[in-house]
């Protein structure tokens, strides 16, 4: 019997020809940054105006991240072993599971409408530092190495 031809989904996950991963993570790194900010501004101002809003960012931000992670590790496996690309991407996926993580721990402290506690204010600007190294990481795997998710080199890469 011959192999099926058909190729494996996991494999490959793109959509119309496009990794799926860097579609999706934009969307909980920018409603965590928003959380931060208004963490920030409640804090200045005292109000108490921004803590709601900012628990629900969190929330989306932390089941953004949970549905963006499975791709990433899906393209991951396809950068071939051994390679430098490899290394760093295995570091971005573990540092943006560390990214997850904190938000996450971050929102189960705090409660709607109540004031943020102080450790859940530092554990979200923890998750802040450590998003920006890991999407410096990311960017890097296509910039610098020229890897899509797919593993080949990205059209015009050095």
């Amino acid at each position: 019997m011959s192999p099926d031809p058909r190729p494996d989904p996991l494999d490959n996950a793109r959509w119309k020809s496009q990794a799926v991963h860097p579609m999706l993570v934009g969307l909980p790194l920018g409603l965590f940054a928003t959380s931060v900010v208004f963490d920030l501004i409640d804090l200045a101002t005292r109000t108490g105006a921004f803590n709601v809003p900012s628990y629900w960012l969190l929330a989306a931000g932390v089941s953004g991240g949970l549905l963006a992670a499975p791709f990433g590790y899906l393209d991951w496996r396809q950068v071939p072993r051994g390679s430098r690309a490899r290394r760093l991407g295995a570091l971005h996926g573990l540092g943006n599971s560390l990214v997850l993580l904190l938000f996450a721990w971050s929102w189960v402290l705090r409660a709607p409408g109540a004031h943020v506690p102080a450790e859940a204010l530092l554990l979200s600007l923890a998750g802040a530092a450590f998003a920006l190294f890991t999407a410096w990481l990311g960017s890097g795997l296509l910039a610098r190495l020229g890897r899509r998710g797919d593993g080949e080199r990205a059209a015009g890469a050095h």
